[in-house]
């Protein structure tokens, strides 16, 4: 989007698209509730956030998973396990929440600056890595401040813990980076949405 430009209605709706598909990939564990290792639900939200930035951009990617964000916190029951409200900002989990809004933005600002395939995998993967790290030391801050934590609790526990999704993970983002350059090719390129923010 240009510097000083305002909000279109087709930056809201694909905007609104992605808060609809972080909801969904939310909630991948009402269906599959063994999906939850050491209170981490392993879900498709990672996968999602990624995506938005690079499909979407860096302002439009990181306003989406901002309203996400904002519309859970309000009380709607949107994050994993369909649980939503303000004392989501307790959880453990919360910092991996908080990250979708930094990995979509810098996802979409590193491929707006070079659209090759090379960059997409990369971006995807620098944006995983920063969505664990933020999301990981939340979590044992989370255990160690004021959160019950369990027997033997460590730091090296915790990323014991970020091993099962991380397979599932990278996978995913690899795919995420993958499907995004993709669809530039073929469609977003020449899109009217591409076209109205001017990215190359």
């Amino acid at each position: 989007m240009q510097k000083g430009k305002h909000w279109t209605p087709l930056d809201l709706t694909m905007g609104s698209m992605f808060v609809a598909l972080m909801a969904i990939g939310a909630n991948i564990t009402a269906i599959a509730p063994f999906m939850v290792v050491g209170g981490v639900p392993i879900t498709l939200q990672t996968f999602f956030s990624i995506l938005a930035g690079l499909m979407l951009g860096s302002r439009v990617g990181a306003l989406s998973m901002f309203s996400y964000i904002i519309l859970g916190l309000a009380g709607a029951p949107i994050f994993a396990q369909f649980k939503g409200g303000a004392a989501v900002v307790l959880s453990p989990t919360f910092g991996f929440i908080l990250s979708f809004i930094l990995i979509a933005y810098l996802a979409g600002k590193l491929v707006e600056k070079n659209r090759t395939f090379p960059m997409y995998i990369a971006a995807a993967l620098l944006a995983m890595a920063i969505n664990y790290i933020f999301g990981t030391n939340w979590m044992y801050a989370a255990y160690m401040l004021w959160f019950d934590a369990p027997d033997g609790f460590n730091y090296q526990m915790v990323w014991y813990w970020m091993m099962f999704p991380l397979p599932k993970d990278v996978v995913l983002t690899i795919f995420a980076g993958f499907m995004a350059h993709r669809l530039e090719k073929s469609v977003l390129s020449k899109s009217a949405y591409r076209n109205q923010n001017k990215v190359a």
